[in-house]
């Protein structure tokens, strides 16, 4: 049974759209008001982000690399290091998608080590993008890395328009590929009932840009 009243603290409230500082600054005052896990943004906005939440122990999460992870080694480091000298707590990396797809294995391991190394890291595999065969090699890369949790989707990901059975499957593949790290559900997690069948599949963090709407419906019942 899942303690509703723990979903929030579960959640990285994502805000990928705002262009403006005010909308990053009210996000964190939402992650603040409802205690959710972390706020997640590019990384332009990590210092404010780290501003805004200061005192508090919501995490600054950085995504790094979307929407496939295709950048050089040593740019995704520079931008990283960045993040870090600007606050932010985690990554959430996209690893080489292109270079995966060619199942050039070693490379998409070497690439994301350089960035475990800087941050506490979640890898974003892009699960919409692979086969469920892909799917369990990647997250067994994901946990040669170093990293901490193992991501489904971000931005553009083919995932966000599949059926949830088919996410939920994804989520199951990663948990049993990946034993010991955290697992991380994203790509339209928008209603309570999502969250609820993310983690009853294994997800240990949400991330989602509908956190309001879910706190909403467990303050509602």
């Amino acid at each position: 049974m899942i303690e509703l009243s723990k979903i929030p603290k579960i959640i990285d409230h994502t805000n990928l759209r705002s262009e403006t500082e005010e909308g990053i600054r009210k996000t964190c005052q939402e992650a603040k008001q409802y205690g959710f896990r972390g706020v997640c943004v590019f990384p332009k906005w990590a210092k404010v982000v780290k501003e805004e939440l200061q005192g508090t122990d919501i995490k600054v999460v950085v995504l790094i690399d979307p929407p496939i992870g295709d950048s050089p080694t040593e740019e995704k480091v520079k931008e990283s290091l960045k993040a870090k000298e600007d606050g932010a707590d985690e990554l959430d990396v996209v690893m080489n998608i292109p270079l995966f797809k060619h199942e050039r294995f070693e490379e998409v391991l070497k690439d994301l080590k350089e960035i475990t190394k800087i941050l506490p890291t979640k890898v974003i595999i892009g699960s919409g993008y692979l086969t469920d065969e892909e799917i369990a090699i990647a997250s067994k890369i994901v946990k040669d890395s170093g990293a901490f949790c193992v991501k489904t989707a971000t931005l553009k990901d083919p995932l966000e328009h599949r059926e949830l059975e088919e996410k939920m499957r994804h989520l199951r593949i990663m948990k049993e590929n990946a034993p010991g790290l955290l697992v991380k559900a994203a790509g339209k997690i928008r209603t309570l009932e999502d969250a609820k069948l993310a983690i009853e599949n294994g997800a240990d963090i949400i991330g989602t840009s509908s956190s309001l709407e879910i706190v909403k419906e467990i303050e509602a019942l």
